[in-house]
């Protein structure tokens, strides 16, 4: 090859506008679903108005997405994005149980900020909704995530993150009811994880074996 072809500038792959646009469009209707979603409910979104706030005829939504549950599964898939962006961002900390009660607050307040994306994330609020195996995938990412922090704090068993998933729940829950837009709840996660800690020491000591510290 001469030094003229060494020179060549190398060009860009083509890229396919058309694709751009349509992928553009789809993240502009789930934006605009989650805004109907939270001022009339999640099972109460009217495809008919969302085509209308998208400047689209209802048989044209079918374009992008080819069902209501495939817009929902959307959804699930934009939350659950949002869910692993939110818990990337999280600090490094010293201890695995600071670095656990750091995941409980946010999680509490995760779902405080959007009680609608909470709601399709974690409950089952749309009849005959499942999420598609790429969309779970990412709850799967999170679910992974939360229990590689719960295995550094010493959580061992199955039994020990049924546990934590059902205080986090309950947390969120009562924060999510009972105190939309304040931090009641938030402000027992340090103690809540505590508490389950030292439940998690206990059993593993009932158990026969060696218990971790998870030191604070």
């Amino acid at each position: 090859m001469s030094d003229r072809d060494w020179n060549q500038p190398v060009e860009a792959a083509p890229t396919d506008r058309r694709r751009e646009r349509h992928v553009a469009k789809q993240s502009r209707i789930v934006g605009e679903a989650w805004k109907l979603a939270r001022r009339d409910g999640l099972a109460a979104l009217s495809l008919r108005e969302l085509a209308a706030q998208v400047d689209l005829r209802q048989p044209s939504l079918y374009a992008y997405f080819d069902s209501k549950l495939a817009l929902y599964d959307a959804m699930f898939a934009d939350g659950n994005h949002q869910l692993l962006a939110m818990a990337a961002a999280l600090p490094e900390r010293d201890t695995p149980s600071e670095a656990l009660i750091d995941l409980v607050r946010a999680l509490i307040t995760f779902s405080t900020k959007d009680p609608v994306r909470y709601q399709l994330l974690f409950q089952r609020p749309v009849p005959g909704f499942e999420p598609s195996p790429e969309s779970y995938a990412l709850a799967l990412a999170f679910y992974e995530l939360a229990s590689d922090r719960l295995k550094a704090a010493g959580a061992k068993t199955a039994d020990d993150l049924d546990l934590f998933t059902a205080i986090v729940s309950g947390l969120s829950h009562q924060q999510v009811a009972n105190d939309p837009g304040g931090d009641r709840w938030v402000r027992l996660s340090r103690r809540a994880v505590e508490m389950y800690l030292a439940d998690v020491e206990r059993q593993s000591t009932t158990d026969g074996t060696i218990p971790r510290k998870a030191t604070s």
